[in-house]
């Protein structure tokens, strides 16, 4: 059973807390944790708190471990969690992670508007969940050979695009270019090739979606026009998803290995589910190749939804997608560790980034950015709870001083999926929406009833905090019209 967080609590700030270094702990830095009042008080009771001191724990950590106002108790880290590591003294974690490696979202903008949509807005949607497989045991269409797996593991979203599955431009508008580097198929289980082959462009199930939506608010224009989001009104389409079984499967895996090397190097832990390697030794390297396969996957999985979603809208309003604007504004990695260069007391060094239910959110200037966000900052994609809203946020210098370019990732659960079965019925929450307007497709009602609006924190609130403490900065908030679930 998890324990709760005893130590001292120091607030820095409005939006800002500290955990100290405590030497009794064999805690190494501080934790950090980004929360107004209210989202911190419901944390006392969330050994998340616990779990932050123990990330501080870590062999090799640089810089503080760091927790967004979206975090929530997870496996080893808390979802939420951000921290770096020395290259060379420091460790890489499954836990750090997470199973849904590369569970990430993207955005694309239209040139519809709500009006033009809303006559066809079921169809549409109707349109999108035929074409989109989605639920536990969604199958897709796509065929591939084990040979080609292996291709989609090393080039992701690059396979993609190769197989006419969308453009060059939807590669510069992804994280990465839709590829991480240093990928290795070579020592991955049968099992997890298996569960690979069939479920590319598949949407799965729990808080994975596919969302109609409209801009609601516009609270940085200039922005907002640099991602072609120009007016209240104008309809967006978000896709949330990850790397499927296949991911899964690749934690699990390496969940054992971890666990052995804890003993093999000599770590010690707070917590079992912490389990590491050096990022150098075997053990290090190959899992990072193995979650590089994952990550990739995940960007070619939603790069084939995307051009599912696009070939839909064309049969519905019977022009070229082209015509109707249907542009990649940006596609963020959630569940990922990735070598990225910072400065560190002055000099710039390499450092091993786990962001687990955290989003990339480098600032102005950087040159992994490519040219069209260069000097507004990375977009950075925080989708909500499908009964009220998401919102687009920039980068910040800031955050590239504090949080090693990084964000929160979503609403944050506050209900367990339990919970939130014990409070209403999925055809309930349903009819509910469709109250408000928002038309729900969903393979099964249990999901709709654990991913219920009630069961996340208020998502305006932790943009809010992230925006208060310039993490990154408020553009554009878009409400939900049509949700397309497992």
């Amino acid at each position: 059973m998890a324990k709760q967080y005893e130590g001292p609590i120091e607030r820095i700030s409005e939006y800002k807390w500290r955990l100290p270094r405590d030497a009794s702990r064999k805690m190494l830095t501080d934790g950090i944790l980004y929360a107004d009042e209210k989202l911190f008080e419901a944390l006392k009771d969330d050994a998340a708190l616990w779990q932050i001191a123990n990330v501080a724990c870590m062999p090799g950590i640089v810089g503080s471990s760091l927790a967004m106002p979206d975090c929530h108790y997870g496996y080893g880290f808390p979802i939420g969690g951000v921290a770096a590591f020395d290259v060379d003294e420091g460790v890489i974690s499954p836990g750090g992670v997470g199973y849904d490696i590369n569970c990430g979202v993207r955005l694309l903008r239209t040139n519809l508007t709500e009006e033009e949509l809303r006559p066809r807005l079921k169809e549409l949607a109707d349109e999108i969940f035929a074409h989109v497989p989605a639920g536990v045991g969604g199958k897709s269409d796509i065929a591939m050979s084990d040979r080609e797996l292996d291709e989609v593991l090393v080039k992701g979203a690059r396979w993609a695009v190769g197989r006419g599955y969308g453009t060059q431009d939807d590669l510069e508008a992804t994280e990465a270019g839709g590829c991480l580097p240093g990928a290795d198929p070579a020592g991955l289980s049968a099992r997890a090739r298996s569960r690979g082959v069939p479920q590319l462009g598949t949407l799965g199930s729990g808080n994975h979606f596919l969302e109609l939506q409209v801009v609601d608010e516009i609270v940085n224009a200039g922005v907002a026009a640099v991602m072609g989001l120009t007016e209240r009104g104008q309809i967006t389409v978000m896709i949330h998803c990850g790397s499927r079984g296949f991911g899964h499967q690749v934690c699990d895996d390496a969940i054992e290995v971890m666990q052995q090397a804890v003993n093999k190097y000599g770590i010690e832990l707070p917590d079992r589910q912490l389990a590491c390697a050096p990022i150098k030794s075997p053990e290090g390297r190959r899992y990072y190749g193995h979650m590089a396969c994952a990550a990739n996957y995940a960007w070619a999985n939603r790069q084939a939804i995307t051009h599912r979603t696009r070939q839909a809208f064309e049969r519905v309003f019977g022009v070229g997608s082209d015509k109707l604007g249907l542009e990649l504004v940006w596609d963020v990695a959630h569940n990922i560790a990735k070598f990225e260069k910072h400065e560190v007391d002055g000099q710039v060094r390499e450092l091993c980034i786990h962001r687990k239910g955290a989003t990339r959110a480098f600032g102005p200037g950087q040159a992994e950015l490519p040219a069209r966000y260069r000097e507004i900052g990375q977009p950075v994609i925080v989708p909500g709870d499908m009964g009220t809203a998401s919102w687009i946020l920039v980068g910040t210098e800031q955050a590239m001083r504090e949080t090693w370019g990084s964000t929160c990732h979503g609403a944050g659960r506050q209900l367990s999926r339990a919970a939130a079965l014990k409070r209403k019925r999925g055809q309930q929450v349903i009819e509910e929406l469709r109250q408000q307007g928002i038309y729900v497709h969903a393979a099964g009602v249990k999901t709709v009833a654990e991913e219920m609006p009630e069961a996340y924190k208020d998502v305006d609130r932790v943009v809010q905090v992230c925006h208060g403490a310039e993490i990154s900065r408020k553009v554009v908030r878009l409400r939900p019209l049509a949700v397309i679930k497992g």
